[in-house]
């Protein structure tokens, strides 16, 4: 590769930036320098005390939000200002251990959390509703920001925006936590951008730092295992070196990465926390999620000092008191040294066979900062299954495995030597119980080899600039190409197991194109399109458009999807082929190409969803008679038809409220009816929106067909797109507003598919019945305001449990209508009503579809909880239930209510035999069974739906 020149781009330096989860790192090398450019470290200008600046080799990913008069302007003020009032860096990290609440920290993590919008203002995590909050992506934007503030402090005339810069992230970061992190540091300023992956980024650091002497350093080694444990992931990287014949230096190939492991320093300092907690509480009440909070930050600064090099032998843990014992009530211990190492040793470092498995074990408080770590603790577990899972890859294609490199029980590839990235193996017990365990493997054979490093802090950073001057065509680059292949889901009629197709395969280098022409798909242009996109780290697809099945070896991405519009006016279905690339920043590119006149559409990730990704949905065959229904559908509301008579030209037309007869005389009984055809029966639907108004008994028809149609709003392609084209009839209203029933059916509709309604959908509708509600439900409100203008809807509890369903609402608004609602239970005929189901899903811990950010705090759910079953001899209607939703356990400190709240609701559950699955869900962190799903929607799901 030729290398370019500082003067052909305007580059001075490159810049190597490691965005960690705990701590932050930055190094540099200067371009013109060329072969023999010299690898620094950047010393980070960051507040280490109140009012007081320093420059320090590490910036703690760590931003603090002060309250107004907490920190005068002048004791935050920076060298180049601090307009937002912000702290990040040592000076965040160390008030954020005192003041509870208003420390953003692990913000890389919650960039791959799937559960939550990662644009929306989430963190701090839990924190109290008058704490402003970042968004994931703004708080890596900010700390991005201030590394490039410190630089331009430093080199006025060299900005960073325009320097080669290279951002580190863990190899198992999926497209869309990558597509987040370069949005962060576009919001920062960095235009001129590449990515590198952690693992590989600390082996060119030894690489490069070994250059001209790589031959000596690694006599022997054909295949290096890279261990990276962070804050927040664990990365396996498998290196092969391949030795030239004859003299020179050996060549780096990657051949294998783990899949997306969240597993790392911060579980380590959850489970140190669990364990100082038991003895501060001595078996009394567990702390509160603002002094778990304080104490995290406390173990995880225990943590590091004990475990660092010339450690003390213990170290103070304290957690303040709250409210009225504040300053008396200090909570404290000493934690040992040997205390530490052993914990974490034995719940991280297992001694274990290679064959054993993942079996989760006890979950070590993996859970407890609301981020959906890897249930089972053991990293050297997850590296068997990782050695076992590449046993049959083409790692030896380089060449020969060295001598005694075998393999244990015939499965895994045995290393040559390991080197270990990442600031828990500081601590010298925990690098040599991993090698212990890991050469165990292999009993025959001599230990495995430790490769040395020179700075677990720095050595990502200072390989990042590594990988940058070898773009240049300066030093040892290491070959491999992506580590993940790249597959879009495919349909199959309904026959066989759904398939994917490769476009992009393992090992594709940066900055190519993939042209898949060879298979040809319909699209249809000004409708959105939805393509499930897939990934793997294993073998399976051995070049681009391969078809392999959807099996356990690939894992769902967020969709790609977006709306096709032909820019030279071309309507309906054109035939296109895909073409997929990888970018220069190694992130993915899909476009549909028309097979006429070359007109290309981008394909988008989605990237803010507040649900995890579903899963690939096979695209299954529709029922034989399914023209035959939609017929009856255009009879009653299509352009001819009327519901009576013979209004189609010929064929008899129902009326309008026996269709579902009809209908069912067609497909079958309607419990019956599949995904695919209730789908189809919403397109003819949606086609005849416009007649409806022709009677009442065509507008209740026609939203009890629709909402069923379309239930649960979610599941199959496009239900995104359906549910706002649906959407826009809310603002038409009613027509037939003096029939109840009409009303009853408009409220259970929209219900039916509020799940898949965006955010600003449900605000609007919650803008239409917050008035009516509060007027109905509230008679502090009666008393102050006038009756709402305009026509008065019908059917009172269907339209409290709409508002139910609409999960993306603010808690604070949620926490309202439930106060309003609380206050029927009481009434004599509370047990009639609604009221218990509507308490469950305005409070569920674990939401149905929503952003689990919007839940509402735990303090309320218990006094929900305590207004359904207390001072009753049997609970009221739908009680059990709603309690379960409100005591479910998540594991989420900031969202779970406290133990002995939900022993009162086991208790409960065990008194009123329910069913174990609800006492399941109360008592361990477990997924709803699919009758437990349809009770919590409300609803039956449609076949086709999984759980």
């Amino acid at each position: 590769m030729s290398g370019r020149t500082a003067a052909t781009d305007g580059a001075r330096f490159v810049v190597g930036i490691d965005l960690g989860t705990t701590n932050c790192a930055m190094a540099f090398a200067v371009l013109g320098a060329g072969e023999a450019a010299r690898v620094e470290d950047f010393a980070i200008p960051q507040l280490v005390g109140p009012g007081e600046v320093a420059e320090r080799g590490l910036l703690p990913s760590c931003l603090y939000l002060p309250a107004g008069p907490e920190l005068p302007d002048e004791s935050i003020r920076l060298p180049w200002g601090n307009p937002r009032r912000e702290v990040i860096g040592e000076l965040a990290r160390w008030q954020g251990t005192r003041v509870p609440g208003r420390l953003v920290a692990s913000a890389k993590s919650w960039l791959c959390h799937p559960a939550v919008d990662r644009t929306a203002a989430i963190l701090p995590w839990g924190a109290a509703a008058d704490v402003s909050k970042l968004s994931p992506v703004e708080a890596s934007a900010r700390l991005l920001g201030h590394l490039g503030a410190g630089w331009e402090a430093a080199h006025p005339e060299a900005p960073l925006g325009r320097q080669d810069v290279v951002l580190t992230v863990p190899a198992s970061f999926d497209e869309a936590a990558r597509a987040l992190t370069v949005a962060a540091a576009r919001q920062a300023g960095l235009e001129r951008l590449t990515l590198v992956e952690e693992p590989q980024a600390a082996f060119g650091h030894f690489a490069g730092r070994h250059r001209g002497r790589m031959a000596g350093i690694l006599e022997g080694v054909r295949l290096v295992l890279v261990v990276d444990v962070g804050g927040g992931t664990t990365d396996f990287t498998l290196v092969q070196v391949a030795w030239p014949v004859g003299e020179g230096e050996p060549g780096l190939r990657r051949v294998a990465v783990g899949d997306h492991l969240m597993l790392g320093g911060d579980n380590m300092d959850a489970a140190l926390g669990r364990h100082v907690e038991a003895r501060l509480t001595a078996g009394g009440r567990a702390l509160s999620a603002g002094q778990w909070g304080q104490l995290v930050q406390a173990s995880r600064a225990a943590k590091e000092a004990l475990l660092g090099e010339g450690a003390a032998g213990s170290q103070r843990v304290a957690v303040a008191g709250e409210g009225s014992r504040l300053v008396g009530g200090t909570l404290a211990t000493e934690v040992r040294r040997d205390e530490v190492e052993g914990l974490l040793l034995d719940g991280f470092f297992p001694h274990c066979r290679p064959g054993e498995g993942l079996a989760p074990g006890p979950r070590m408080g993996l859970r407890e900062v609301g981020l959906p770590y890897a249930r089972e603790a053991g990293i050297t577990r997850h590296l068997a299954a990782f050695l076992a899972a590449h046993a049959g890859d083409g790692w030896r294609a380089l060449g020969e495995p060295a001598a005694g490199a075998g393999r244990a029980d015939g499965t895994l590839p045995r290393p040559d030597a390991i080197l270990l990235n990442g600031g828990v193996f500081r601590s010298a017990r925990m690098a040599a119980r991993l090698v212990e365990v890991v050469s165990s493997w292999w009993p025959e054979a001599p230990p495995i080899r430790l490769l040395e490093h020179d700075s677990l802090d720095a050595a990502v950073a200072r390989g990042a600039v590594r990988h940058g001057l070898a773009r240049r065509g300066w030093g040892p680059r290491i070959g491999g190409g992506t580590a993940h292949a790249f597959f879009v889901g495919l349909g199959t009629g309904g026959e066989g197991p759904p398939e994917a197709l490769c476009v992009i395969p393992r090992g594709q280098e940066e900055g190519t194109v993939v042209d898949l022409g060879e298979r040809v798909f319909q699209l249809t242009l000004g409708r959105p399109v939805r393509f499930p996109l897939f990934t793997s780290t294993s073998e399976g697809a051995e070049a681009a458009g391969t078809v392999v099945p959807v099996g356990e070896a690939l894992r769902s991405l967020p969709p790609i999807h977006t709306l096709i519009e032909s820019r030279q006016g071309r309507t309906g279905r054109v035939p296109v082929h895909l073409q997929a690339g990888l970018t220069e920043i190694g992130t993915l590119e899909l476009w549909c190409v028309a097979e006429e006149g070359g007109e290309r559409w981008r394909l988008e990730f989605e990237v803010r969803s507040g649900a995890a990704p579903e899963e690939g949905t096979a695209i299954e065959s529709v029922p034989v008679r399914l023209a035959e229904a939609r017929e009856e559908i255009d009879r009653v509301f299509g352009a001819g038809g009327k519901g009576r008579g013979r209004g189609d030209g010929g064929a008899a037309a129902v009326p309008a409220k026996a269709l579902w007869g009809a209908l069912e005389r067609r497909l079958g009984p309607r419990a019956e009816w599949r995904l695919p055809a209730l789908r189809e029966l919403w397109g003819a639907l949606h086609a005849g929106a416009g007649r409806r108004r022709r009677s009442a008994d065509h507008e209740r028809t026609y939203w009890q067909l629709l909402g069923y149609a379309l239930r649960p709003g979610f599941g199959y392609p496009l239900d995104e797109w359906r549910c706002e084209q649906s959407a826009r009839l809310f603002a038409e209203g009613v027509q037939a507003g003096g029939e109840k029933a009409v009303w009853i059916e408009w409220w259970v509709m929209w219900r039916r598919l509020a799940a898949g309604l965006s955010t600003e959908r449900q605000l609007e509708i919650w803008a239409g019945l917050k008035p009516h509600l509060a007027y109905r439900l509230s008679a502090r409100v009666r008393k102050q305001v006038a009756r709402p203008k305009g026509p008065q809807p019908e059917g009172l509890h269907e339209m409290v449990r709409l508002a139910a369903a609409l999960e993306q609402l603010p808690a604070e608004e949620k926490a309202e209508c439930g106060g309003w609602v609380a206050a029927h239970l009481d009434e004599p005929a509370g047990a009639g009503g609604p009221w218990a189901w509507v308490l469950g899903r305005l409070g569920a811990r674990m939401p149905v579809r929503g952003s689990v950010h919007r839940v509402v705090p735990p303090e309320i759910a218990v006094e929900w909880i305590l207004r359904l079953i207390d001072g009753r001899e049997r609970p009221v209607e739908g009680a059990l239930f709603a309690a379960v939703q409100l005591a479910r356990r998540t594991g989420d400190r900031a969202r779970d209510v406290d133990d002995g709240i939900r022993a009162r609701v086991l208790a409960l559950l065990e008194a009123n035999q329910a069913p174990p699955s609800w006492r399941r869900l109360v008592a361990e962190v477990a997924e709803l069974e699919r009758a437990d799903a349809a009770r919590a929607l409300g609803d039956t799901l449609p076949l086709g739906l999984e759980a």
